[in-house]
């Protein structure tokens, strides 16, 4: 095959059965095709092949020009963690539930992975955030963020107190359960059930959504990408909180931290075939316009 990509990543979700079969045949399908492909530990172990050895998802960029993602959107967003700041484009297979990003059927993966390889394929750039924690004048973590930024209680279900400027100027005192810093892209997860607008990828916008907020007219807002958002864990909360990066990402945070969350230079490259249409994925994954 003239393959446009000459060494390609695979990487699995672990520890599920259904994930196993389509590494296998992924796998098989590139190397009778002649590409090179590098495999993280859990596809390695899917293969089961023990002369083959396994890169780490966040050493794979060195090798790699193109990243095979099975399992699902969780599984591509760790993976888009390490990838997105060297470059390198990501398709995905889903074998998870939804699957909003990885959008490729078990089914048709050989047909659509074939197509991406000969260059047929739609290129989606999904905007990020940059989330840094300041302690006083001490930046404690600094994360990508591909989907949200949310500011919670740590271990009870508390209301809590944030501080949010956006620009440097305040937008509001918020006494809620959090607070969600959504991309596009994550507003058809958390976002959108704390009761947030979907958001085309395309379109250039952050959204903050309250998650329960006590004062009721506290509505989410939409607002222009390149905004510098910031929100301080405010003084009146006597236990600590919670900084949550994609759900995966957490940090202890304690009165007076503050959050600065701002638009990423490096945007995600998601490769999609070129029968993509994301109004077709809102029908299917939200069950629009099905008939009984």
């Amino acid at each position: 095959m003239n393959s446009k990509f000459n060494s390609i990543g695979i990487i699995a979700k672990s520890n599920d059965n259904l994930v196993i079969e389509s590494v296998r045949v992924l796998y098989k399908f590139l190397q009778e095709s002649g590409i090179h492909a590098l495999l993280d530990p859990d596809a390695q172990k899917c293969v089961q092949d023990d002369q083959i050895t396994s890169v780490s998802v966040p050493e794979m960029h060195k090798d790699i020009d193109l990243a095979l993602v099975i399992g699902g959107d969780g599984t591509l967003l760790s993976a888009g963690h390490s990838m997105i700041e060297h470059g390198i484009p990501i398709v995905g297979i889903n074998r998870g539930r939804l699957g909003f990003l990885t959008e490729i059927t078990p089914e048709n993966m050989l047909n659509d992975i074939e197509q991406v390889l000969l260059g047929n394929y739609y290129q989606q750039d999904r905007s990020a955030l940059i989330a840094t924690l300041f302690r006083g004048d001490q930046q404690l973590k600094r994360c990508i963020a591909l989907n949200d930024v949310v500011v919670h209680s740590h271990d009870v279900v508390r209301m809590i107190e944030l501080e949010t400027s956006i620009n440097g100027e305040h937008l509001n005192s918020l006494r809620a359960d959090g607070l969600i810093v959504s991309t596009p892209t994550g507003s058809t997860a958390y976002a959108l059930s704390g009761g947030g607008p979907i958001v085309h990828p395309n379109v250039p916008a952050t959204v903050l959504v309250p998650i329960c907020p006590h004062t009721l007219s506290n509505r989410p807002i939409v607002i222009d990408e390149k905004s510098h958002i910031e929100i301080t864990y405010s003084t009146h909360n006597e236990l600590p909180g919670r900084a949550s990066i994609d759900g995966q990402l957490n940090t202890e945070i304690i009165a007076g931290d503050k959050i600065l969350v701002e638009p990423s230079p490096n945007s995600l490259k998601l490769l999609q075939p070129k029968n993509y249409s994301y109004f077709k994925v809102l029908r299917t994954k939200l069950n629009w316009s099905i008939q009984p």
